[in-house]
């Protein structure tokens, strides 16, 4: 090359770095949307709620009452409210495990990981979905891959593909989050061979808590012949919670 020719060159190197520079900010940007939006609905420290969980299939429709605590990602616990039948059941989540007390039997039982994406009570949630396994801002890496409208909503829509050795249990979550607030609006979840196993929708936008969130969220599964939605009652955010109910001890109670 010429000096004349590396002249010539040089003003492209600044562009090439900032390319590199945006390519960067942008991901970082992905991961920061994803986190503000589960922040949004799970609280930076905790969360509590009381919630309607209404599950419909081809044959039955059946609704449950339930309450729920969380930690961080690291201590939650679901209580069912009614119907009376089921009232007293619970499920707890201590770092890595998961138990289920059965109050009709009074038998506690350790939820194996192998269960994770197993049916939570016979809904289209799972046990990870109930006690909120995944921390997606650390398990995956986010990037956005277009924009579309949700609802009429703008929303940025991201993939969201496992780091290597996370413990997850989806091989691609493709995540839709509103533009103007940041709130999730919808996710769809896959497998590791690529075949959509579910979707979640997000809708009825409102305060509660102090905050705008979407208080019905609904999972269909892959083809919608049966769905689960969770209506929020009531929602509260990052307000002190007793550590000592996440324990076995009290699960048993």
């Amino acid at each position: 090359m010429t000096i004349h020719d590396f002249k010539q060159a040089r003003p492209f190197r600044p562009i090439l770095t900032l390319m590199m520079i945006a390519g960067i900010c942008y991901a970082q940007d992905a991961k920061q949307i994803v986190q503000r939006a589960e922040d949004a609905i799970k609280g930076k420290t905790s969360s509590h709620s009381v919630m309607d969980m209404t599950i419909v299939t081809p044959d039955y429709t059946r609704t449950m009452k339930m309450e729920s605590w969380s930690i961080g990602d690291e201590k939650a616990l679901v209580n069912v409210l009614s119907p009376a039948r089921e009232a007293g059941n619970r499920t707890l989540k201590l770092g890595n495990d998961i138990w289920m007390y059965l109050r009709n039997t009074e038998t506690t039982i350790r939820i194996p990981p192998s269960m994770m994406l197993q049916s939570w009570n016979g809904s289209d949630y799972t046990y990870d979905d109930m006690v909120r396994g995944e921390t997606l801002a650390d398990d995956y890496d986010i990037t956005i891959v277009g924009s579309e409208k949700i609802d009429n909503v703008e929303c940025w829509k991201l993939q969201l593909i496992p780091k290597p050795n996370a413990p997850v249990v989806w091989g691609k979550i493709i995540y839709w989050a509103r533009k103007e607030d940041n709130l999730p609006a919808q996710a769809e979840y896959f497998d590791e061979k690529g075949n959509l196993v579910r979707t979640m929708i997000m809708s009825d936008f409102k305060v509660m808590g102090g905050r705008m969130i979407p208080t019905v969220w609904t999972m269909y599964n892959s083809d919608r012949t049966h769905s689960t939605e969770i209506k929020m009652d009531e929602a509260a955010f990052d307000k002190k919670i007793p550590s000592s109910i996440f324990s076995l001890k009290e699960l048993e109670k």
